[in-house]
């Protein structure tokens, strides 16, 4: 088969996408936090304690996939709660949480 012209650009176009994801993917602390808000919503506070991420590095992190338009907010009273919505990125952590996160397969 031929991929030429629009499939070309395409694939192209693709491939930047994945290769931006995965470069955000790269860092250990945004990796943890993804695999968590890929199981649901949390507050900051949760991620703090769950993740054992301090601040700064909490907000920078979160900064940077709000920035890449992997998770999302929303304000409760004085709480801040993030959830992923990015489908692709979910649909990647969903795989890499069964297999390097989830219970130990023997």
């Amino acid at each position: 088969m031929n991929t030429t012209g629009i499939e070309l650009t395409e694939m192209q176009s693709g491939a930047a996408k994945a290769c931006r994801l995965m470069k955000v993917l790269s860092n250990p602390d945004r990796l943890m936090l993804l695999c968590q808000l890929s199981q649901g919503e949390k507050r900051v506070g949760e991620l703090e304690e769950i993740l054992g991420i301090v601040q700064p590095t909490l907000s920078q992190q979160l900064t940077v996939l709000r920035d890449e338009e992997l998770v999302s907010t929303r304000r409760d009273g004085k709480n801040i709660y993030y959830q992923m919505c990015s489908p692709q990125a979910l649909a990647v952590m969903q795989v890499l949480y069964q297999n390097f996160c989830g219970p130990e397969k023997s």
